[in-house]
């Protein structure tokens, strides 16, 4: 345990990081904040977050589950958010109900879009390169095989055209694929991206519809082919 809130502590923001997973969160937090005597970051086991969290000001709860039970225990928080995208992790009626703000990181000014796009495309070669296949190829000193793909002529379907999706369909247009996306619900967001983007979208007729999904909350009727 990284630390720990006192009672006694006076005029002290004290910010919480639950968990030990993605150390770089709070690593370059606690650097930043290096010079701000007035905050103080701690880091602790998720499974001590119920005992504690009533001693801090904000927390920040990576991959632990927020529910309404701790957070009725935060008699002082101020503030919660997720690191990173996205706040399933968080009950937010359970926050609203207690007077506690939730932040919501965007993906698309964040980095994080592109960031994952970036790593979407690198799963994708190696997938099509058979990635593990070559690195035991090279270590039997083995030429020529495996034999790859390419991503040259291949259709790619991204279900759920969000930040992510958007970042990633930029990404791949120079390697000559044929795009095509669906999200749940077209709004004016997805045309403003097309447009800034330099594309051309146009509205076709779906060819995936609820016959091809199990589920049909994941399927739009409508799709954008880029």
């Amino acid at each position: 345990m990284e630390g720990m809130a006192r009672s006694s502590d006076k005029n002290i923001t004290r910010v919480l990081f639950c968990g030990p997973h993605f150390p770089a969160s709070h690593n370059y937090t606690k650097e930043y904040l290096q010079n701000y005597p007035s905050i103080q970051v701690d880091v602790i086991p998720i499974s001590d977050a119920p005992d504690v969290i009533a001693n801090y000001h904000l927390c920040v709860v990576k991959t632990m589950r927020l529910d309404s039970n701790v957070i009725s225990r935060a008699n002082q928080m101020k503030l919660i958010m997720q690191f990173g995208v996205g706040l399933e992790g968080v009950d937010i009626n359970a926050a609203t109900r207690c007077g506690i703000k939730v932040a919501r990181i965007p993906g698309d000014v964040t980095g994080n879009a592109a960031s994952c796009a970036e790593l979407t495309i690198y799963l994708m070669l190696g997938l099509l390169r058979k990635q593990n296949e070559m690195r035991m190829a090279i270590e039997q000193k083995k030429l020529g095989v495996p034999t790859g793909e390419t991503l040259l002529g291949k259709t790619v379907f991204i279900l759920g055209f969000g930040n992510i999706g958007v970042e990633l369909a930029k990404r791949l247009r120079p390697f000559g694929v044929k795009i095509i996306a669906t999200k749940r619900s077209w709004a004016s967001h997805s045309q403003v991206s097309c447009q800034s983007s330099g594309w051309h979208c146009k509205q076709v007729i779906s060819i995936f519809n609820e016959k091809g999904f199990s589920s049909g909350e994941y399927c739009s009727r409508r799709s954008f082919r880029l």
